[in-house]
């Protein structure tokens, strides 16, 4: 799956506005995501997804906090909120990152 087959991320991605210290938090704590250890706690699973699998379940996670932070919910979490917003910024980048590659099947051309 590429990116190309979620042509809709891009827009959500590019409408998300949040608090810019919010966002801010997250591209901090950017250079210390490691995708091996953080995707699998995030997510609650023994092994990664492929990244669109990712990011479109960390979209809909993200807006859920979001939800509870606009709300003033006693079950929001700053915290997590962050770590996700990290991990949305990271999947993000590499689903970009894979689009942009050429897949070359036949590595005798080169």
């Amino acid at each position: 799956m590429t990116a190309h087959s979620h042509p809709d991320l891009t827009q959500i991605l590019a409408e998300l506005r949040r608090p810019k210290l919010l966002v801010r938090a997250a591209r901090f704590g950017l250079r210390d995501y490691n995708r091996a250890r953080d995707l699998k706690r995030l997510m609650r699973r023994n092994e990664a997804p492929r990244p669109v699998s990712a990011l479109i379940e960390l979209i809909a996670q993200e807006a859920e906090l979001e939800m509870l932070r606009k709300n003033g919910e006693a079950g929001y979490s700053l915290t997590r909120h962050i770590e996700i917003l990290i991990a949305v910024m990271a999947e993000a980048r590499l689903v970009r990152i894979m689009a942009a590659t050429p897949k070359s099947t036949d590595l005798s051309a080169t």
